[in-house]
């Protein structure tokens, strides 16, 4: 039997991932094509879908280009993209207006006003498992109703990124359950749209397109399409997922107690759960997993790595030129100097509440600080601690999901996987082997290789398919670092509620 190949996109925020891999899960090409974002106002993000097409064009004519594979034998394609982002098509199905993304945050109001409708936090997690969260989707349909009430009026469906992309591929219209989770508006325990959420909300059921299972054929790949790719025509499209479900998948987290622990330009903590589980408060994101009968609990710290990116841009521009100088990466400088501190950095903690916070903490008003600095601390120390403080942030979220199965291992992933120096912080914190796995780094792009290989039968199942993934650095925790860790954390612990008062008058006030 001839060997068989898939195709995974995953639609970032900063460009377009195209792999290929064959059926045994091996990366045969890969090519990552950039776009713009847009900041027309503080506090909004938005992109243009069109670019989005494009870019994805461009990175299928380089991959098939690099691989050589020829169309018949391509199995299938499926799709990961930014969750949480508004496409509104009209009529015609012509994009209304920029895509606002996931990281936008002018929806407060609107997100209040849902929850006030709804008959407070409580009722509403009873009709979605979710808060309505500035970034979720629902919140941006509100905002459309109540800000742009011409362009709300033009809209008759929407989409989230990937969802668009696969419609371009196939004309076919619909949306994944992992990405419908995260709108705001979808009862994820019991998989359908909430219609009393949406009828206290005002909207029209229409507009919601219908949702499917990740592994489900969301149709094929049209004529026109295939001449502009190069792709073959009736090339299988399956419905794939949400970046912050999918790329889980990808990582081979498809069982409780392995938890996904990505440091990014954001931080998440994520587990798969074999059955459904209430969310108390709202503290997590609770979303359809990538099969029937999965489910993912997730949290997010909105600055994790990007936290750690800002410190190196405006605190370490010495670094910078030593790096430059010596010809090494800037961060092994900054993780050289860190590793000159001790666990705990000499008392100094970092907050990374740069852009607010979402988990454990949904509060847009949440700045980030140092605090304990002495005339003793050194440069050392302060690129410790925001190291440490991202990772105690993380640690909030590994707590809380331990409520749902015993915490067994990591599996890390993202920028911060990559330093040996935050492997070994996160298995002291966590108390628990940290592990990098295979094809991690591939994100999202691969969690829509392993549905597409569901869908188009090359495994049985997604527990089969990750199979093929393989750990490639063990990081065990040393009983000696953790109560160095176990101390600062508490009054880690302790910062965010203390400075609570100080956060909401410093909005008051406009800062």
């Amino acid at each position: 039997m001839s060997k068989k190949y898939l195709i995974g996109l995953d639609i970032g925020t900063s460009g377009a991932k195209c792999i290929i891999t064959d059926d045994e899960g091996t990366v045969i090409a890969s090519s990552t094509q950039e776009y713009p974002l847009y900041t027309p106002k503080p506090g909004w993000a938005e992109q243009e879908p069109q670019d989005w097409w494009d870019a994805v064009v461009r990175g299928l004519k380089v991959i098939l280009a690099k691989s050589g594979v020829k169309g018949e034998d391509i199995a299938g394609m499926s799709f990961s993209g930014q969750m949480h982002g508004l496409v509104a098509l009209d009529e015609a199905y012509n994009v209304i207006r920029p895509a606002i993304l996931w990281c936008d945050q002018r929806t407060q109001a609107q997100c209040d006003w849902i929850t006030e409708k709804a008959g407070g936090l409580e009722k509403l997690l009873s009709y979605t498992n979710n808060r309505m969260l500035t970034g979720y989707t629902g919140g941006k349909i509100l905002w459309l109703r109540d800000e742009e009430p011409e362009n709300f009026k033009k809209m008759k469906v929407f989409f989230c990124p990937k969802d668009y992309i696969r419609w371009r591929f196939t004309g076919e219209i619909g949306i994944d359950v992992s990405d419908a989770s995260g709108t705001g508006f979808y009862d994820t325990k019991n998989r359908r749209w909430s219609d009393e959420l949406i009828a206290i909300a005002g909207l029209d059921k229409a507009i919601f397109p219908e949702a499917h299972e990740s592994i489900e054929l969301g149709g094929r790949v049209t004529k026109a399409v295939a001449e502009e790719t190069g792709l073959p025509e009736g090339l299988p499209c399956f419905y794939g997922g949400g970046d912050a479900v999918i790329q889980t998948t990808g990582a081979g987290l498809v069982k409780p107690g392995i938890l996904g622990v990505v440091i990014g330009t954001s931080g998440n903590v994520s587990m798969a759960l074999d059955h459904y589980e209430d969310n108390p408060n709202g503290d997590l994101q609770m979303f359809c997993g990538n099969e029937p009968g999965q489910w993912l609990s997730f949290g997010c710290t909105l600055t994790a790595g990007g936290a750690y990116r800002w410190y190196r841009d405006e605190l370490c521009k010495a670094e910078g030129i030593e790096a430059k100088e010596s010809g090494r990466n800037v961060y092994d400088v900054m993780g050289g100097y860190a590793e000159q501190s001790v666990p705990g950095a000499n008392g100094v903690v970092f907050t990374p509440y740069l852009t607010g916070e979402r988990c454990p903490y949904p509060d847009p008003n949440a700045r980030g600080c140092f605090y304990g600095l002495t005339l003793g601390t050194k440069k050392g120390d302060i690129t410790r601690s925001v190291m440490e403080g991202v990772t105690y942030s993380l640690k909030q979220l590994v707590d809380i999901m331990g409520g749902f199965a015993k915490n067994e291992k990591v599996y890390a992933s993202g920028g911060g996987s990559v330093s040996p120096l935050w492997r070994q912080m996160q298995a002291d914190i966590f108390d628990l082997p940290v592990y990098t796995m295979s094809a991690a780094s591939e994100g999202g792009a691969y969690g829509a290789i392993m549905v597409a290989g569901v869908g188009a039968g090359i495994w049985k199942n997604l527990g089969e398919a990750v199979s093929i993934i393989k750990p490639e650095t063990e990081t065990l925790p040393v009983p000696e670092n953790q109560p160095a860790y176990q101390k600062t954390f508490q009054v880690y612990e302790k910062i965010y509620h203390a400075l609570k008062p100080v956060y909401d008058k410093s909005a008051e006030l406009g800062y």
